[in-house]
C-alpha cells in the first residue's frame, strides 16, 4: 500500500541528509521532490502544491534542536501537513437512531456490496449492533444473492423484494421490517453504474430523500486516484455525503485518492478496506496513515488487532505453560490460529517500523502457515502435547500425513525446540523477561 508514494518521499528527505541546518537551498530541493511524488501519486496538481508550499513555509529557518536531524524535522513537519490533509483526525460515525439508517453509494465495482456486508460484520461484533442488510440494487445481475451470501456469512438477517423494481419503496419497506424486528441499524446497498449518471444520481437522491439516513457513505475504489476524486465531487454535489470509504488499500494504491479527496469534497474519509474477507474493515486514522506513507509503520493499529483476539484466560494458561517449559504444537498452532485471524500477514508485517519497505517485493501469501498446519495437525493429540516423543518413524508418518519431505518435517521440530530453548531463556531473565513496567 502507497509502496510507491513512500520510496518518493524517503528519496526526497534525503536532500537534507547531513545537514546541520534546514535552508532555503536544501528546502527548495526537498519540497519540489515531496511535489514532485505526490503528482506521481496522482495528486492533482493544486492540491500538491498547496500542500508543499505549507511544508515550506514552516520548514524554512526552522533550528535544529538537540539531536534532532534537518531530515528528522521535515519528515516531522509532512507528517503533521499529511494527517491535516486527509482530515486530522478520526471522523464520528453515526449509528443512533430506531433505527439508524446508513445508505451505500458509489460507482459499480467500486466494492460497495462487499463493504456492505463488512459494515454489518463491523458492527455486529465491535458495536454491539443488530444489523438489516437492504438488496436495493435491483438491476445488477445476482446483487440480492451476493448480498445475501454476505448476510449468511457475517450473520445478520437481509431484506429484498426479487419482484420489486422501485428501489425506494424497497428501502422504506426494509425500515419498517426492521423496526418490526427490533433491528436497531438498516444499511442499504444501491446499485451503481460504469460511470456517473443522471438516473443513478436521481436514484439514490430520492432514497435519501424517502428514508433521511443518518450516514450516506461513498464508497471509492482507492486504485482510480484522481477519477476517484472527481466522481466524488459529483457525488456530493447531489448527495451531500456524510463521509467516504476507501477499497481496495490492498491493491497497487498510488494514494491520490486518500490524499485528496478530503481536500477537494470536505468530507471525511470514515472507513478503509482492503481484501474480501469480510473481517478486514479499519475505522480510519489519518494520523496513523501518514505514518505509514512515510515508512514508520502503525504499531498502534497492530496492536489493536491484536487486542482484538485477545483472550485473557486463554493467555494465562499460556503463560504459565511457557514458565514451566510445557509450550507444545497445540499451543503453537492456537497461535497460529489467532494471527491469522488478524488480516493479510502481509499487511500487518508492514505495520511494523521499518519492515514495510524491507518486504516490499517479497510475495507473503495468506498461506505462508498452511504447511506447518499441516505437519501439527498430522499429529496425536498425545504427540502435539508431547513433542519430545516424535520420533524418527513418527515424523515419517507426520511427513506422508502432511505432504512434506523429511528434511521440511526435521527443519519444522528444530525450529519448534529453538523456540522453546528461547521462550526458556527469557523466562530466566530477571522479571521473567518482561520489559519494566509491565503486569506480570
Amino acid at each position: 500500500m502507497f509502496n510507491s508514494l513512500s520510496e518518493k518521499l524517503e528519496s526526497a528527505f534525503k536532500n537534507l541528509k547531513g545537514e546541520a541546518r534546514i535552508n532555503d537551498l536544501n528546502i527548495a530541493n526537498t519540497v519540489k521532490d515531496i511535489r514532485r511524488a505526490l503528482i506521481d501519486a496522482d495528486v492533482n496538481f493544486k492540491i500538491a502544491k498547496e500542500f508543499t508550499d505549507k511544508v515550506k513555509d514552516k520548514a524554512v529557518g526552522e533550528k535544529v534542536i538537540n539531536a534532532i536531524s534537518p531530515g528528522q524535522l521535515m519528515v516531522k513537519i509532512v507528517q503533521d501537513e499529511l494527517t491535516e490533509l486527509m482530515g486530522g483526525s478520526e471522523a464520528a460515525f453515526n449509528v443512533t437512531g430506531n433505527p439508524a439508517v446508513i445508505l451505500i453509494a458509489g460507482l459499480q465495482g467500486s466494492g460497495k456490496t462487499t463493504f456492505t456486508g463488512k459494515l454489518a460484520s463491523y458492527l455486529k461484533t465491535k458495536k454491539n449492533k443488530s444489523p438489516l442488510l437492504v438488496a436495493a440494487d435491483v438491476y445488477r445481475p445476482a446483487a440480492i444473492d451476493q448480498l445475501t451470501v454476505l448476510a449468511g456469512q457475517v450473520g445478520v438477517d437481509i431484506y429484498s423484494e426479487r419482484e420489486n423494481t422501485d428501489p425506494v419503496s424497497i428501502a422504506q419497506n426494509a425500515i419498517k421490517e426492521a423496526k418490526a424486528k427490533n433491528k436497531n441499524v438498516v444499511i442499504i446497498d444501491t446499485a451503481g453504474r460504469l460511470a456517473v449518471d443522471e438516473a443513478m444520481m436521481t436514484e439514490v437522491a430520492n432514497i435519501k430523500q424517502a428514508v433521511s439516513p443518518t450516514e450516506i457513505l461513498f464508497v471509492v475504489d482507492s486504485m482510480t486516484g484522481q477519477d476517484a476524486v472527481n466522481t466524488a465531487k459529483a457525488f456530493n454535489d447531489r448527495l451531500d455525503f456524510t463521509g467516504v470509504v476507501l477499497t481496495k488499500l490492498d491493491g497497487d494504491t498510488r494514494g491520490g485518492a486518500a490524499l485528496s479527496i478530503k481536500y477537494t469534497v470536505n468530507k471525511p474519509i470514515k472507513f478503509v478496506s482492503s481484501g474480501e474477507k469480510m473481517d478486514t474493515l479499519d475505522v480510519f486514522y489519518p494520523d496513523r496513515m501518514a505514518q505509514r506513507i512515510l515508512g514508520m509503520g502503525d504499531i498502534t493499529t497492530l496492536v489493536e488487532k491484536a487486542q482484538a483476539q485477545y483472550d485473557e484466560a486463554e493467555a494465562k494458561k499460556l503463560e504459565k505453560k511457557i514458565r514451566k517449559n510445557q509450550f507444545d504444537f497445540q499451543d503453537f498452532l492456537d497461535q497460529l490460529q489467532q494471527i491469522k485471524k488478524m488480516g493479510n500477514l502481509k499487511d500487518l508485517m508492514g505495520m511494523i517500523p521499518g519492515v514495510g519497505k524491507a518486504i516490499k517485493d517479497v510475495d507473503i501469501n495468506d498461506d505462508a502457515f498452511k504447511g506447518i498446519e499441516a505437519m501439527i495437525k498430522s499429529m496425536t493429540p498425545y504427540e502435539r502435547s508431547n513433542p519430545d516423543v516424535l520420533n524418527q518413524e513418527r515424523r515419517m508418518r507426520i511427513a506422508k500425513g502432511s505432504g512434506k519431505d523429511m528434511a521440511e518435517v526435521n527443519a519444522f521440530m528444530k525450529q519448534f525446540e529453538q523456540m522453546k530453548q528461547m521462550m526458556k531463556m527469557m523466562n530466566n531473565m530477571p522479571m521473567g523477561g518482561r520489559f519494566p513496567g509491565m503486569k506480570r
